[in-house]
């Protein structure tokens, strides 16, 4: 009785292969985004001075002012940045790096764009950029009304695509198999948590919050999802 031939190596890596192969040509939309992230990262940490790049930054962060005086702007410029480290391996800022731009964006959109399509995703992640901002805004503007935080808040720099890749990150969930749904939904909402900020007051740092909502926003396209699929006959891909 002879035994079974074992797989060679090559084959156990070519599914890889091919799926990386294969990434630009199912998620062409991510890998630009992704390319144009990188740029102007680049751009901001090494081809600007320091003090030009954070005059940059301020310029396009979502906080209270920016959002009164040059909304559009802010809102579309957030987006062309991340906020965080890609060499510093060991810090907090990696680790949110990782998170947003590496499981939110290259891992969470590319999906949503294979599965959705392009438009589709592109909009699961504007809706929470740009809603959880919004949302964020008011709530803002309530807690310093009632002396919650601090009024340095309103011009606080507040930049970046975590509260998007939050979004999609959420709507994702329905592609997990079951048993795996409940820890992820758990750490979607856990890890905005973990950057050891204190609270100012009775509510969380603003940004947690903005991640929360945009989490929101997300479960929440999985909830009208399947009415929006049945009236437009739309069949995932």
């Amino acid at each position: 009785m002879t035994s079974p031939a074992r797989p060679r190596p090559w084959a156990r890596v070519r599914p890889v292969l091919d799926a990386i192969w294969a990434y630009p040509r199912r998620s062409p939309l991510t890998v630009a985004y992704v390319c144009l992230l990188l740029a102007t990262h680049a751009w901001v940490e090494y081809g600007m001075t320091a003090d030009r790049s954070a005059e940059l930054l301020r310029y396009f962060s979502t906080n209270l002012d920016n959002l009164h005086d040059h909304p559009v702007s802010a809102l579309l410029g957030s987006a062309l940045f991340f906020d965080g480290t890609l060499t510093d391996v060991t810090s907090v800022g990696f680790g949110g790096t990782f998170i947003t731009l590496g499981l939110g964006v290259c891992g969470c959109l590319a999906w949503a764009e294979r599965r959705w399509g392009g438009l589709r995703a592109a909009g699961t992640f504007l809706l929470g950029h740009i809603g959880a901002t919004l949302l964020t805004a008011v709530v803002i503007a309530v807690a310093l009304r009632h002396g919650w935080y601090p009024p340095s808040v309103r011009q606080a720099d507040d930049y970046g695509i975590s509260y998007g890749a939050q979004s999609v990150m959420a709507a994702a969930t329905i592609g997990l198999p079951r048993w795996s749904r409940l820890p992820w939904v758990l750490f979607v909402l856990a890890w905005p948590f973990g950057g050891g900020d204190d609270w100012p007051g009775p509510l969380p740092e603003f940004s947690t919050i903005g991640h929360l909502l945009a989490a929101a926003l997300g479960f929440a396209l999985l909830a009208v999802g399947p009415v929006a699929r049945r009236s437009r006959g739309w069949r995932p891909v």
